[in-house]
């Protein structure tokens, strides 16, 4: 069986140079790891790693710069490209150029607008303050900066926003009174919502929605109308291609667009999504910059959030903190003012308060402590039983406490309602680190298929049984499915099976099962495809060695957060500790590069 390192080779070979051959080797292994470029500080290091016949030839960095298969200039069109002592393939690098440049670009057109959008706050300093009444600071928090409002004046100031969060610290309901203003001032205002999956597009909407419940009936028809899509749908996907219809020769026609879950987008379809923004649109990026990066290479939301985050040039600042008329909450000038020139100033906000978990609740304790790394306080929680509290830990396995966990996909399974059926399904799921292996996605989706059969709930004939629960692992355009959505097998009135699904709008509609293409049943999801989505409880199962590299802090850090209400998680003491030592760096030059636009 061919491995990894025989295909990390062949890309290597195929390279006359062999000078480059060696950096091709261990630039496409990180390629492979999730990284966009290889740091050539580091590529001494990771020499050790090259096959015999790559470590003989050594690494000639002098040599390296001179290749001519490399190039270090905008307009060169060599296979690879060197900038700041990073090594790219071509592509990689423009996708990283497109993205600094189009923010860049972005950002240079607030100046022309500022006065403007300074004045239309200013008139409308009253309403803004009346929107953000009756947020509570955390009694927890020593700092009650009120970042809500702070992250709203930021959006409808830029032209280029991050709002990042952890869960319920109010990223779509800050969002969703930033556009009650945009459309007071600005009533035929042009708006996209978007999403990496359909699932999280849903959601984005729905939440969307629930933050402008009981305002005007004229902000609640404005939100009704808006429909959240995938961002492949929003650039409109040109099928079997990588392209899109919408890019900076015809970009999208909107005021604003804002995009949820944006830690998930990869380097490819971030390039992708700015390259399609008008220079006098306003762009919103919303994430957890603490959750998992993306599948594919690179961690964009990630290293856009590390520079200057809840830092303003002085003059910004007085403005938003005249707007506060709270002075305990307006914004500390000694921790967030800055003389820097960096372009992201002014440009990303975090929201630090959680509406969701209080200060004493297990998941936001527990959360905190996996990004902190605080080896103490997680042995505490895995010490201590917790029965009464929103998190259990259990450091074997504990069957009596998972079946009565599973038995609760009974209740999706007896609703005949096939709408609530689908709701009922969305309030509890396994999630599970791995694919293959024993506590992995492919092995708990049979044991729990089993247990349901065993008590009577399901009766496994067929691929497609009924009331199996699936989700969809590939897009599938001709029928409108994409990867990530679940729907459930029922049959339909005149007897026959179909897999329903509910669209955008929230109707439902069946598909034969035979056409679905590639889906799985979803009683267990991975941790990586529950991005996006959130559960009253969930049931975390971590493998039994701790020798897993993908198991990290980001990665039980989304786990933990997927629960509204109650988690369960179940992994050895050493596993849980390993996972949250181990961090995921993954290499750009973004950060850099943003620096040297100084």
């Amino acid at each position: 069986m061919e491995t990894l390192e025989d295909v990390h080779h062949q890309f290597a070979l195929f390279f006359k140079s062999e000078i480059i051959q060696p950096y091709a080797y261990l630039l496409f292994k990180k390629l492979q790891e999730g990284h966009i470029c290889l740091n050539l500080a580091e590529s001494e290091a990771e020499a050790t790693n090259l096959p015999t016949a790559l470590q003989q030839r050594g690494l000639q960095m002098e040599l390296l710069y001179t290749d001519i298969l490399v190039g270090s200039a905008n307009t060169d069109r060599k296979p690879f490209m060197l900038c700041n002592n990073h090594l790219y393939l071509h592509r990689y690098y423009r996708y990283e150029t497109i993205i600094l440049e189009q923010i860049l670009k972005l950002i240079s057109q607030e100046h022309a607008l500022y006065a403007e959008r300074v004045s239309h706050l200013q008139e409308q300093a009253a309403f803004l303050r009346e929107l953000f009444n009756g947020i509570i600071p955390d009694p927890y928090n020593q700092e009650q900066a009120d970042w809500q409002m702070t992250a709203a004046v930021t959006a409808l100031l830029n032209n280029f926003t991050i709002i990042t969060g952890g869960p319920g610290t109010g990223k779509t309901t800050t969002v969703a009174k930033t556009l009650i203003l945009l459309f007071k001032v600005q009533p035929a205002l042009k708006v996209a919502l978007a999403a990496p999956t359909g699932k999280a597009a849903a959601r984005l909407g729905e939440s969307l929605k629930k933050a402008s419940a009981g305002k005007s009936p004229e902000n609640s028809a404005l939100f009704q109308s808006l429909q959240p899509v995938t961002i492949h749908r929003l650039l409109k996907a040109i099928p079997d291609s990588h392209h899109f219809r919408h890019h900076r020769r015809n970009p999208l026609d909107f005021d604003v667009i804002i995009v949820d879950e944006a830690s998930m987008i990869d380097a490819a379809l971030m390039s992708k999504l700015l390259d399609a923004v008008g220079e006098h649109t306003r762009l919103i990026l919303l994430g957890d910059k603490n959750q998992l990066a993306s599948v594919e290479a690179g961690s964009l939301f990630g290293d856009l959030c590390q520079a200057h985050i809840n830092k303003f040039h002085p003059a910004r600042l007085g403005f938003i903190n005249a707007l506060i008329d709270n002075p305990s909450r307006q914004i500390g000038a000694s921790k967030h003012a800055s003389e820097a020139g960096h372009p992201l100033i002014n440009h990303t906000i975090e929201l630090t308060y959680s509406h969701r978990f209080s200060g004493y609740s297990g998941i936001g304790v527990f959360s905190k402590a996996i990004l902190n790394n605080d080896e103490s306080l997680l042995l505490q929680f895995i010490n201590t039983v917790r029965q009464e509290d929103d998190i259990e830990v259990f450091t074997h396995q504990q069957p009596e406490y998972f079946q009565k966990f599973i038995i609760g996909y009974s209740a999706f399974i007896q609703e005949e309602d096939i709408r609530l059926a689908l709701q009922k399904l969305q309030q509890l799921r396994v999630l599970c680190a791995v694919r293959e292996g024993e506590q992995g996605v492919l092995a708990v989706n049979r044991r729990i298929e089993k247990f349901l059969e065993y008590k009577g709930f399901i009766s496994l004939n067929g691929e497609f049984y009924e009331h199996k629960p699936i989700i969809i692992t590939a897009n599938n355009y001709p029928l409108g499915l994409f990867n990530g959505d679940i729907g459930i097998i029922r049959k339909d009135a005149n007897g026959t099976m179909k897999a329903w699904f509910e669209d955008r709008d929230g109707n439902l509609f069946s598909v034969t099962p035979g056409y679905l293409g590639a889906s799985e049943p979803v009683y267990a999801m991975t941790i990586h495809k529950s991005q996006g989505s959130e559960f009253d409880q969930a049931y975390v199962l971590l493998p039994a060695s701790e020798d897993v590299s993908l198991l990290t802090r980001e990665l039980l850090y989304t786990a933990i957060t997927r629960a509204k209400h109650k988690v369960y998680l179940q992994g050895a003491p050493d596993v849980i500790i390993g996972a949250c030592s181990r961090k995921i760096k993954r290499a750009s030059g973004i950060s850099q590069r943003f620096e040297a636009a100084i």
